[in-house]
């Protein structure tokens, strides 16, 4: 374990690296999940219009995150699009939507022809600014995606407030929010439509896989139609009564899901605590800022761990070079996501719908340029030693002059 103290040439101009050993692997499993999937295999059942598994799931997953129905998809880029489909949103329509995260929030609205508008992030917590809303709704605004970004839920109350103002509905895009929650109320049933990822990144996963929660009957039975080929529970096969796709879950994904569940609360419990104690450590370290969880989150998934840096002002490092700094000391770290707003690929098919040209996000352009690094799953799941190893890297690197 290496020292706070520890500082000396750094690894990347010769020195020692803190760190020479790789951190743990992600997805942690075992023989529980072995067993389910040769029991789905030997079954003989493997799609989820026959099976139990898709549909255990689906009763299970609502149950916890407090919704009255969950309906299991391929993936959660196509659960945004079935979820808005579902609520209305069509070709020309606008949504509102943060520029700082993955660009299926984006790209799922333009996959069924509607326009992405960006509201900008906090900078203190990258989640969208409820008060930045108003301004962005035009008479063609129809719904505002929030996301609960690295597993920390949204202000759901200025989101909700301005959803009112406006007649809005709300998707929640909780793909990297499995079990967070919002003043005791779990993510994805706050809004109309919760959507999840369980790809193999995630803090439950199969791989791939979505899911799409909902309070609303009638919703339930859209998503499950649209996702199910426009078929109607209990017609007949060839029965389509409205266009839908073919997203459907096979038991395999299911069974392994099943048992991931079982992990959750408890590989939680140790992200959280990996989470605080580095929030302690990492604010004695000039330049570092832990990023700021809102009041009203009452339950944070903690898919990733990001802080801010703010030394390169005071003659350190700039970010990309204490990054590159970091990954030679041996801590992987990620330098966030490009603002969607200047993603040429975003901006072409925008153009290209007639969207008007995406509006500067200056909170979400600095952070991508200047300030914010992610540490991912592998570490918050690490032992006392391992966060020790991050901290003392930290301080090595933030101590030297660029």
């Amino acid at each position: 374990m290496a020292s706070l103290a520890t500082h000396g040439t750094l690894a990347i101009r010769g020195g020692t690296p803190v760190r020479t050993r790789p951190f743990g692997g992600w997805p942690v499993f075992g023989r529980e999940e072995e067993e389910a999937l040769l029991a789905a295999l030997r079954s003989g059942t493997w799609g989820s219009l026959d099976g139990e598994l898709v549909k255990r799931f689906e009763q299970e997953f609502a149950a916890f995150q407090g919704a009255r129905f969950g309906i299991a998809c391929v993936n959660g880029t196509l659960a945004l699009s079935v979820a808005l489909k579902a609520v209305g949103i069509g070709p020309g329509d606008e949504v509102l939507v943060p520029p700082y995260t993955f660009i299926a929030t984006a790209s799922a609205a333009l996959m069924i022809g509607a326009i992405p508008v960006f509201v900008d992030v906090d900078p203190e917590t990258l989640l969208i600014d409820p008060s930045l809303i108003d301004a962005a709704v035009t008479p063609r605004t129809k719904a505002i995606i929030p996301v609960h970004h690295a597993g920390a839920p949204a202000d759901m109350d200025g989101v909700m407030a301005a959803a009112r103002r406006h007649g809005l509905r709300v998707i929640e895009d909780a793909a990297q929010a499995h079990g967070a929650a919002w003043r005791g109320t779990p993510v994805g049933a706050i809004g109309d439509v919760g959507t999840f990822s369980f790809q193999s990144s995630k803090t439950i996963n199969a791989g791939e896989g979505g899911a799409m929660v909902t309070n609303d009957p009638e919703l339930d039975e859209l998503l499950w139609s649209y996702r199910n080929v426009g078929r109607r529970r209990g017609g007949e096969w060839y029965e389509h009564v409205r266009l839908g796709w073919n997203l459907r879950m096979t038991e395999f994904q299911a069974a392994v899901i099943l048992e991931q569940m079982k992990r959750y609360p408890a590989q939680r419990a140790h992200r959280a605590e990996s989470a605080g104690y580095l929030d302690e450590r990492l604010a004695r370290i000039p330049g570092v800022v832990p990023l700021k969880v809102p009041e009203g989150v009452t339950s944070h998934a903690w898919y990733s761990y990001h802080w801010r840096w703010l030394g390169a002002a005071d003659g350190g490092l700039p970010k990309r070079e204490l990054a590159e700094a970091l990954k030679a000391e041996g801590i992987p770290v990620f330098a966030g996501y490009v603002p969607l707003n200047r993603n040429q690929a975003i901006r072409d098919e925008i153009a290209r719908l007639g969207g008007a040209e995406p509006a500067d996000c200056p909170a979400a352009e600095r952070a991508e340029a200047e300030e914010i690094l992610m540490f991912s799953l592998p570490i918050l799941m690490g032992s006392r030693e391992d966060l020790d190893d991050v901290v003392a890297a930290v301080a090595k690197v933030a101590a030297v002059r660029a």
